[in-house]
């Protein structure tokens, strides 16, 4: 059992927070409506707004599920193919990663999406070598275009 937790707790963590994201959708939903109802035109806007961020939070947690799980499913595909980049890098002893030997090994991934920019696997592993680097906003980039190509 603990076996199993600890292999799917990131997914169990995605639920968890996902529940609480939803929780706090409906209660602003539900409190938009609430507001709707008070015969105050300052209520009322208030709920016209309350009800707007709940649509905007669903669109939000929806295209980042189907990021993770498109993600994940070109994951498996270069796990099956052995093109997985190898996480051998040095690591502090809080265990994350020595980001000098993260920026040595940069340069090969980058070369690679330059020679085929067309091919999702080589800008799925930039997104690996940009996030080992610590540059989340460009790895997030980087593993958006590799799903648009992987489509």
């Amino acid at each position: 059992m603990l076996e199993t937790f600890r292999r799917h707790r990131v997914k169990i963590g995605v639920v968890f927070v996902t529940l609480l994201l939803v929780l706090w959708l409906a209660v602003t939903f539900q409190r938009g409506v609430l507001l709707l109802g008070d015969p105050s035109p300052v209520a009322k806007a208030l709920g016209a707004g309350y009800l707007f961020l709940p649509i905007i939070g669903a669109w939000a947690l929806i295209r980042e599920l189907l990021f993770g799980a498109q993600t994940e499913r070109m994951a498996k595909v270069l796990e099956a193919e052995g093109g997985l980049p190898v996480d051998d890098l040095p690591r502090t002893p809080a265990g994350r990663i020595v980001r000098a030997a993260a920026d040595e090994r940069f340069p090969q991934y980058q070369a690679e999406v330059e020679n085929d920019p067309e091919n999702w696997r080589s800008w799925f592993r930039l997104s690996c070598a940009y996030d080992a680097a610590g540059d989340r906003t460009r790895a997030r980039k980087a593993m958006r275009d590799a799903a648009r190509l992987f489509r």
